[in-house]
């Protein structure tokens, strides 16, 4: 079965670009040309990815974005002809996994689809460990949550797979590169503003805890360290 992509664009030539390029790569491609039709599509359960347009009639696509995020933690991939670092950092606070500024090339906007698929499809089968607890920090890699002090931390599924990534390697120092790799699951397209600002959500969401843990060694990256 052809993996299934829900497109939410209002722009009909854009969108049907994008349906021809993804359907020569064998996806299966549905389009919203607005944000309502887009929210009420996004609940099938088939649809492996959404891309996602920002200027929609009816309902923009931040708040499309947060809707989404409340029923699943599917990949978000955002389409902006906006190329502000605000709008960027907006973007991504809502929960998006990825970004593109218009105009892009289609053929890095499918390769991109395809890194986003292959690493949360098998980011459950991953050899990390099911369940790592760092004192009152308890990461379940299975159930795809973490919870600080016995309450579940609200994160994004990004947030989460790079927590993940961290706290499965403590220690260890990681460049940006690195971590681009293997939350996204490809680096020649990395934006390291991306990284800054998902690791500074995440510590902002660790509070305290995420200050003392998620170390940025400058020059090189991030690691985590162990707190006693």
């Amino acid at each position: 079965m052809h993996d299934k992509i829900l497109v939410i664009e209002d722009d009909n030539d854009l969108g049907n670009l994008i349906k021809d390029y993804l359907e020569i790569d064998g996806f299966q491609v549905l389009i919203a040309n607005d944000g309502l039709k887009g929210v009420e599509l996004a609940n099938d359960p088939m649809i492996k990815l959404i891309i996602l347009d920002i200027m929609l009639p009816l309902l923009d696509g931040v708040e499309v974005c947060k809707r989404i995020r409340t029923i699943s933690k599917m990949p978000i991939l955002m389409l902006s002809a906006k190329s502000g670092e605000m709008d960027k950092i907006l973007t991504l606070g809502v929960g998006a996994d990825d970004y593109m500024t218009k105009p892009f090339s289609p053929m890095e906007l499918v390769a991109r689809v395809k890194a986003h698929i292959r690493r949360y499809t098998s980011f459950s089968s991953d050899t990390l460990s099911d369940v790592k607890q760092f004192g009152d920090l308890i990461v379940d890699s299975k159930a795809y949550k973490a919870l600080l002090n016995n309450k579940e931390i609200p994160l994004t599924s990004k947030e989460f797979q790079i927590l993940d990534f961290f706290t499965s390697n403590p220690s260890q120092v990681f460049s940006k590169s690195q971590v681009y790799e293997s939350v996204w699951g490809y680096s020649e397209y990395m934006d390291e503003n991306t990284i800054a600002v998902y690791v500074k959500r995440l510590r902002e969401k660790l509070g305290e805890y995420g200050e003392k843990s998620i170390k940025t060694i400058w020059g090189v990256g991030y690691k985590w360290e162990i707190i006693e």
